[in-house]
């Protein structure tokens, strides 16, 4: 209930007309509740509900109607002249009620199971809607790394205006070739195609977005930098454990039925009807049928079935075991990986700091000798060039660490 009534203030609070942001939570919470596949959660429920119903009614009453006609070529006949033969057409409608006493807990066995196939079912779709968390985490920082390039791509942009504005101040005093402001003009044209390009790619991410979601995603929405915390001490919280879990708890729920099926099964009957002949055989005429009684039923010996089905069941729970053994070996390398990947990042950051601030220095050097016509303006484009890359590399690698710690918690579950 927490959860639903979480998602549904994520869901207002994203359409507000004030709303023009987006978190990687709110991804999340619109996937899980909007995606296709999250709907089989309430109908898994829906259906183990009907299941149980349907199994409780054996604790009621049986009644059934019968009626019966019938013609016989021959009847019991008795050597006696005082005894009317009987007629060889019968009749008969009788109503039967059977009364379930005792079964050895059966029904309620078979509840509980019903009740944990539902739960298996339904981790096994929360696993399916987790995956999506991994896929969402992809598109969501390659929005934001189209984001800081355009804000990058900008900024150049109007450093680039600005210079060629001085050019153009420059040609006119003839300290500056002409052909200088036609090289910074090619390269605006290169920004202005990027910054297209980012367009594009933005608007086909924006919409992958949007169909992993099921909802509109604007263009114009702008997506937060998540600031993510990795404790590598944390505990695995991976809903696949949680499914085989459940899938044990399915088993042994499975071998108790199996164990209540052999135990005696206890039932009272009762008939009242009316028919010809009745009860008395020999009374040749229309009578009322009444009779009540206990029946029990034992399976004393079923040929070993109910061991080799429980032996069976011991051997799904071994493959259980095996499977979560597994998964968690194969969660740990993926771990590792991540952990790798994130330290990995977090020194190259340190690295792109230090060449940020040697490109710096190596631009405004380019910038004074360009102004006192010591190099070109191709000359100084190689350096305002490598100082922008250098830039955009350090926001890519900040968007990979983000990422690959995104990514980290999805795989730890957290």
């Amino acid at each position: 209930m927490n959860r639903i009534l979480i998602t549904s203030f994520l869901l207002l609070v994203f359409y507000s007309n004030a709303q023009q942001s987006l978190t990687l939570e709110d991804c999340y919470a619109l996937a899980n509740k909007n995606y296709p596949i999250a709907k089989q959660i309430g109908l898994l429920q829906q259906k183990s509900d009907y299941e149980v119903e349907a199994l409780k009614t054996g604790k009621l009453p049986k009644v059934d109607l019968n009626a019966q006609g019938t013609y016989q070529n021959q009847v019991t006949t008795i050597p006696n002249p005082f005894i009317e033969p009987l007629n060889k057409d019968q009749y008969r409608v009788n109503l039967d009620v059977n009364q379930l006493i005792y079964n050895g807990g059966l029904i309620d066995a078979n509840t509980k199971l019903k009740e944990t196939q539902a739960k298996t079912q339904q981790q096994q779709v929360e696993v399916n809607l987790y995956q999506l968390k991994a896929r969402i985490n992809q598109l969501f920082f390659s929005i934001l790394l189209l984001q800081e390039r355009k804000d990058i791509l900008v900024s150049k942009q109007e450093q680039l205006v600005t210079k060629i504005k001085e050019v153009k101040s420059g040609i006119q005093y003839g300290a500056i070739l002409p052909a200088s402001e036609k090289v910074l003009e090619a390269e605006n044209l290169k920004i202005k195609q990027q910054l297209s390009e980012i367009k594009f790619d933005k608007k086909r991410l924006f919409e992958n977005l949007s169909s992993l979601t099921y909802t509109t995603v604007p263009e114009t929405t702008t997506l937060q930098k998540p600031i993510i915390i990795t404790e590598e001490t944390a505990a695995n919280n991976r809903p696949e454990l949680k499914y085989f879990d459940f899938q044990n708890q399915q088993i042994e729920a499975s071998k108790v039925v199996v164990s209540k099926n052999n135990l005696p099964k206890i039932n009272a009957f009762g008939t009242a009807g009316y028919g010809n002949p009745g009860l008395d055989m020999i009374n040749n005429s229309f009578q009322p049928i009444f009779m009540v009684g206990l029946r029990a039923n034992w399976n004393v010996f079923d040929w070993n079935k109910s061991k080799a089905e429980k032996d069976a069941l011991t051997v799904s729970a071994d493959i259980v075991a095996t499977e979560r053994e597994t998964f968690l070996l194969n969660n740990s390398l993926q771990l590792q990986e991540m952990e790798n990947e994130i330290k990995k990042s977090e020194e190259i950051i340190k690295t792109d700091i230090e060449i940020i601030d040697l490109r710096e220095s190596v631009e405004k050097s380019a910038n004074a000798q360009l102004k006192n016509g010591v190099i070109t303006t191709s000359e100084y484009l190689v350096e305002f060039t490598n100082l922008y890359e250098a830039r955009t590399n350090q926001k890519l690698h900040e968007i990979q660490l983000a990422l690959a710690k995104a990514n980290y918690q999805v795989a730890k579950g957290n």
